[in-house]
């Protein structure tokens, strides 16, 4: 019930923010529900016309924390843009909707991030790894990523990040980034 709510709460939000033609489309990968806005697809069939300024993104991010074995492959995520500094700037990371410790992938799964928070740099990216270390430790942990937009481009202004500590308990904080 808890994860329908939140689904049906989070389309409803991205529609309100997003003036524009969407296509919503879903992907799971390592047990986590991607659900995106494809806008590039519709550039590639004609139904819109391409724009520089609107880029395909992530509505949100869902699904159980799992432990993982292997190790990051950095080279995978060096790909996306290219250097980080170069292209994002020197207080940006590619950051993971879903940390690595959890099950997160990369591709989809990466956006440009506050280097301060990602990092846990700061009082609010401390807590937002306090979070993600909780879903590490606790393997099964239900949990979700929601970036909020301000613009057509892929990277948000904000999101919230949520871990169901207890069946009674969802702990919810939203970061600026």
């Amino acid at each position: 019930e808890l994860v329908e709510t939140l689904e049906g709460e989070w389309l409803r939000s991205y529609h309100q923010m997003t003036p524009r033609i969407t296509n919503i489309s879903g992907q799971n990968i390592n047990g986590f529900e991607y659900v995106y806005d494809d806008y590039a697809s519709l550039e590639k069939t004609g139904k819109v016309a391409y724009s520089e300024n609107i880029e395909s993104r992530v509505v949100y991010v869902h699904g159980k924390s799992q432990p993982t074995t292997s190790k990051r492959n950095s080279s995978r995520q060096n790909g996306w843009v290219g250097p980080t500094e170069m292209f994002l700037g020197i207080s940006t990371d590619k950051g993971h909707f879903m940390a690595h410790s959890i099950g997160g992938g990369l591709e989809i799964n990466v956006f440009a991030q506050d280097r301060a928070t990602n990092r846990g740099w700061s009082r609010r990216g401390s807590l937002y790894r306090k979070m993600e270390k909780y879903c590490s430790a606790n393997p099964g942990t239900y949990c979700f990523s929601r970036p909020i937009y301000d613009d057509q481009t892929s990277r948000p202004r904000s999101f919230d990040f949520g871990v169901l500590m207890s069946s009674d308990h969802l702990w919810i904080e939203r970061f600026e980034n």
